[in-house]
């Protein structure tokens, strides 16, 4: 005989079915990816069934049938201008919300002058001479330096290279203006662009951020209009380039006709470690001195106001004809 249930047993026994864990099951960039494509390519996604709807059931109008509809459409007047106004209207919607192209029409590296090249061997004598590094700090620091890729051909700001090394906010700005200004003014020289047809200033640099920042530093330099949108960001970490173009290319959709002049740098000045943390030495081994400006715009040849010069047409290497780098 069944013994009873117990007293202190539950009368519903939980299900053994749990929900499934989509975090492990789906990869969201891929949800994310599509969720894009969906939102930027709505109106077409919208219209095609439309569409086809439409040519589905014309095709099944005799000769007759279309012969009746065409004189309905010539005396009733309203269904025409209805018809008329819907297709202006979705025509105009699809172009207004329709994502504008930005291109690249060129960029720029600086390169500093010979006097602040830094090789191998100027590297390991100033860590020696400084005498804070232990004997074993610097022969990690020389392995680094044979492993990491960098030649000889390098740059190190002059506070870092001095005997003794003068890292302070004066010579870190000093850095600044000079690898800012360098890029700008090669990209000026190569695009024909003047500072006044810039709309857009992106600046960033990870780890300095002075007061005034960078990018009041650049429109007091090249007194860029007033009614530039500036932007200086910091702390961004390696995808600080990433993230600067993508929020050009975000302001251009809402400026069109307008430049964008995106500066990446990283200061070097005062982000020197002189002390024995090998996790830190790292970086002294790896970032060197310099900065690009990239020039983005978002149509790359049409009719004024905007006018871009020749500099984005450019014959590549593989002899394909003239190039036109497009971010969006």
């Amino acid at each position: 005989m069944a013994e009873p249930p117990s007293s202190n047993s539950p009368l519903l026994q939980p299900s053994k079915r749990t929900l499934p864990d989509f975090k492990q099951s789906i990869k969201l960039k891929y949800v994310k990816l599509g969720y894009h494509y969906l939102i930027t390519h709505g109106m077409i996604l919208f219209l095609t069934p439309v569409l086809g709807a439409i040519v589905a059931q014309l095709s099944t109008f005799s000769l007759q049938d279309i012969s009746d509809l065409w004189e309905n459409l010539r005396y009733n007047l309203v269904s025409v201008i209805v018809c008329s106004a819907l297709l202006v209207f979705l025509s105009t919607l699809y172009f207004l919300t329709r994502p504008s192209p930005v291109y690249l029409v060129d960029f720029s590296c600086y390169k500093p002058e010979d006097a602040r090249k830094c090789p191998r061997e100027l590297f390991m004598a100033r860590s020696r001479g400084l005498g804070s590094f232990t004997d074993g700090n610097i022969e990690f620091q020389r392995r680094i330096m044979e492993r990491s890729g960098l030649g000889d051909s390098t740059y190190l700001p002059e506070a870092v290279l001095r005997v003794p090394p003068n890292p302070c906010m004066a010579e870190a700005r000093k850095e600044a203006e000079l690898v800012m200004f360098g890029a700008i003014d090669e990209l000026f020289a190569k695009t024909g662009v003047k500072p006044k047809d810039v709309g857009i200033l992106v600046v960033n640099c990870s780890l300095f951020n002075p007061t005034p920042s960078l990018s009041a530093m650049v429109v007091n330099h090249y007194k860029l209009r007033g009614n530039v949108l500036s932007y200086n960001l910091g702390g961004m970490g390696c995808s600080a380039g990433l993230i600067s173009v993508d929020l050009a290319k975000q302001l251009l959709q809402v400026h069109p006709s307008s430049y964008a002049l995106v500066v990446s740098t990283e200061n070097i000045t005062l982000n020197w470690y002189f002390g024995n943390d090998r996790s830190m030495l790292v970086s002294n081994c790896l970032f060197r001195m310099g900065a690009a400006a990239v020039l983005p715009v978002q149509q790359a040849v049409g009719p004024p106001p905007l006018q871009v010069p020749a500099g984005p047409h450019r014959p590549d290497a593989q002899g394909f004809g003239r190039q036109v780098l497009r971010l969006a």
